[in-house]
């Protein structure tokens, strides 16, 4: 428990409002879960940064980042790593079942529900319309995310090449996307462990 309340400590000092409870972190992510219909990015980020203001902006992003490359769906994987910060194992636990079990109730009435109605018109426009709004919402998230690129210690430059490239590699080339995440992921970490210790050597506490 002392290193629980430590992060918590931790995180009201940096101006965030950690969850009260681990039923906090249960609503919190099933609220989320029953949202986050075709892009879970956006919402994540309204609800954990700007509405329960559970971690800030820049950690969000690095969080996200570490989620994607993880196996399996990213919200889920963002809701592990956020609820372990806070209560550990049972923090994981309770997140964890918050993104699933209201969901999973949805996803079969939906399932059933499509394919009675699978053929009809109307349904078939409405993916349609669905996909255009979420490519949106992605994009727009992406724009929040740009406030914390100055604070970033590889650099604006490098945050910005870094997050053309994978746009470029997959989206143009169509090269596999789990080849250039890997990629591109060893060359940030190699980066940004070599500016750290700059900015450590500059600083004057590496000797």
């Amino acid at each position: 428990m002392a290193s629980e309340s430590q992060e918590i400590r931790s995180a009201r000092d940096d101006g965030v409002c950690p969850p009260r409870s681990l039923w906090a972190l249960f609503l919190g992510f099933s609220w989320l879960a029953i949202q986050g219909f075709g892009a879970a990015a956006p919402v994540a980020y309204r609800e954990l940064v700007e509405r329960q203001r559970w971690i800030r902006s820049q950690d969000f992003a690095q969080d996200w980042a570490v989620a994607q490359l993880m196996p399996g769906p990213n919200a889920i994987n963002l809701s592990l790593m956020v609820g372990d910060r806070f209560f550990g194992g049972k923090g994981a636990a309770a997140s964890l079942a918050g993104m699933t079990c209201l969901p999973v109730l949805i996803a079969v009435s939906l399932a059933a529900l499509y394919n009675e109605y699978s053929d009809h018109e109307m349904v078939a426009s409405a993916l349609k319309a669905m996909a255009a709004v979420a490519a949106g919402l992605i994009i727009g998230t992406a724009l929040k995310l740009l406030s914390s690129i100055e604070r970033s210690v590889l650099g604006t430059a490098t945050t910005i090449g870094l997050a053309v490239l994978p746009f470029v590699a997959v989206g143009v080339f169509r090269w596999p996307l789990i080849w250039v995440l890997l990629v591109l992921a060893v060359t940030a970490t190699w980066w940004a462990h070599r500016q750290l210790g700059l900015i450590a050597r500059e600083r004057g506490q590496v000797r």
